[in-house]
């Protein structure tokens, strides 16, 4: 099989560019996906999430684990991703955040010529179909449907205002550039009456509807094992599908979308790296680049949790059993009821020190108690507050395991390896504590959770932080984007000294933004769809 463009990946930024690509009807385009159809009803309803992300139903998820992390006293930490079409769109918190304006100003500031905030606030707007509509900064007719939540649950009113009684401003749109303030999230969720309430996976939003076009050809259960190259050109990709080993050629190009874990893993069974990552695994080095595998970020996030009296919310009772089977009933007739709810319906983006320029911490108030990444479940009803280092200063890495390219990677995130993290991670916490404690917030706390009511002084807080903190699935930053010499793609998405080779996916950041990645990973495809058509001219 020969396709004009081969894309490894059918997640946030491999959907995206199926679609824009499969636009010229000239042009053939190959999806390859190790995963499923990602349209199964765990998928689609939003609450269903609480069954794949902590890997209870398993074929969505590729269920990762870390290696050791010394920062967080020799724990593995979990890292689960999205495995099927959508990628992680189709298992996350459906949370439409797209940063700050300083963060794509810092990349271009790195030497990334057009991917400052103006020149990609465009692509965001492309992307968006806004239930609000369209102004300056939103898109109205996009693929990508954003939402306000369906049925937010009452507490949030009580958290929003424990943060005014902190002198804490409400904040109404988080995605103009300056996202300080407490509010609720609005989310990547279908607001047509047709799939109202239901999860818009970036698979939903840009690929389901263009699934019958006769250029673009898609394959799930097909697990990209290396790239094909003569010489330093990629001419295709070696995947297992069903079974059996196979291959598909590229007459343009290869477009690497598999994320941040998986896209430097592909790589370096290519041959593409650092050779002291290589040798111990006997590959042979075709091309060096050393920056692939290398800086590594992820947001680590830290969660405060209280059990609660209130049952209006997600727990684990005989009366909530009742009156979850009757949410999902409703859902299922109209699109709304708790069923539609992202757990994480309360946002916040906070300053720990009046004196910084932005926010540092980002938080995400959740209607159910989380522990462990809802792996660990706990009888009765409560509420948890996440709290994440917007910033990351520690670099990790992705290197190899085995040669073996159906094993997973080795992920080292390096967890608080930089002191400058765990401090501010510290302050943070004491701040969350401060906004939970606060009067508003009275009627719903029956118990904290944990051990951290007993958390005092700064040691303290470090053992809470050390025992219990984990990601919130954020990493990036494994082929980062640039032009030094750890640079792994040019700001056109081209792999360095690789010809036909791009990545193109949240791999690609030279650093994490400050909020959720999902929404900047599908501006990244539609940018890169951009570029790639120019470069076909």
């Amino acid at each position: 099989m020969a396709f004009d463009y081969v894309i490894v990946g059918g997640g946030s930024a491999g959907s995206v560019l199926a679609r824009r690509l499969s636009e010229d009807p000239k042009v053939t385009v190959c999806l390859l996906e190790a995963g499923g159809g990602g349209n199964n009803i765990l998928v689609r309803m939003p609450a269903g999430a609480v069954a794949i992300v902590p890997g209870w139903f398993r074929p969505n998820n590729w269920r990762f684990e870390t290696v050791p992390q010394q920062g967080l006293y020799g724990r593995r930490g979990y890292q689960p991703r999205g495995k099927g079409l959508g990628g992680s769109s189709a298992i996350n918190a459906m949370l439409y955040i797209r940063g700050q304006k300083q963060d794509y100003d810092t990349w271009a500031d790195l030497g990334n010529d057009g991917w400052d905030w103006d020149s990609v606030l465009p692509y965001f707007k492309k992307s968006e179909n806004n239930e609000r509509g369209s102004d300056e900064m939103h898109g109205g007719d996009g693929p990508l449907q954003v939402s306000e939540q369906k049925e937010p649950r009452p507490i949030n009113n009580a958290f929003l205002e424990a943060g005014a009684q902190l002198q804490i401003r409400q904040t109404h749109d988080f995605n103009r550039g300056d996202n300080e303030g407490i509010g609720l999230y609005q989310v990547t969720q279908f607001h047509d009456p047709a799939k109202n309430g239901e999860r818009c996976s970036a698979a939903a939003a840009y690929l389901f509807p263009v699934m019958n076009r006769p250029n673009l050809t898609v394959i799930t259960g097909a697990q990209a094992m290396k790239l094909t190259l003569e010489g330093k050109r990629a001419t295709g990709v070696v995947y297992r599908h069903k079974g059996q080993i196979k291959t598909v050629d590229a007459k343009r190009e290869v477009l690497l979308c598999s994320g941040a874990l998986k896209s430097p893993q592909i790589l370096q069974m290519s041959g593409i790296g650092d050779p002291d990552d290589l040798r111990p695994h006997g590959i042979n080095l075709v091309h060096e680049l050393p920056g692939v595998g290398k800086n590594l970020q992820d947001h680590l996030d830290f969660t405060l949790a209280y059990k609660s009296k209130d049952l209006d919310n997600f727990g684990i009772s005989l009366r909530g059993g009742v009156n979850l089977m009757k949410h999902l009933w409703r859902w299922r007739q109209n699109g709304a009821s708790m069923a539609a709810s992202v757990f994480a319906e309360g946002a916040a983006f906070l300053k720990t020190a009046p004196t910084l320029e932005r926010p540092d911490i980002q938080l995400h108030f959740v209607i159910a108690l989380v522990d462990d990444h809802a792996r660990k479940l706990h009888w009765g009803h409560g509420f948890s507050c996440h709290m994440c280092k917007l910033r990351p200063e520690s670099r990790g890495q992705v290197t190899l395991q085995s040669s073996d390219p159906l094993a997973a990677p080795a992920i080292d995130p390096k967890f608080l390896s930089d002191p400058r993290d765990l401090e501010t991670m510290i302050k943070g916490a004491r701040l969350t504590r401060e906004i939970l404690e606060a009067p508003a917030l009275a009627p719903y706390r029956h118990k904290e959770m944990f051990g951290s009511e007993h958390a005092k002084t700064d040691a303290d807080w470090e053992k809470q932080i050390r025992s219990r903190a984990d990601t919130i699935y954020h990493p990036v930053g494994t082929c980062k984007m640039g032009t030094d010499d750890m640079a792994v793609v040019d700001p056109e998405l081209k792999v360095h000294g690789i010809e036909g080779l791009r990545v193109v996916d949240a791999s690609i950041m030279p650093n994490l933004i400050s909020g959720n990645t999902n929404a900047p990973s599908m501006m990244i495809g539609e940018k890169a769809a951009d570029m790639i058509k120019a470069s076909a001219v």
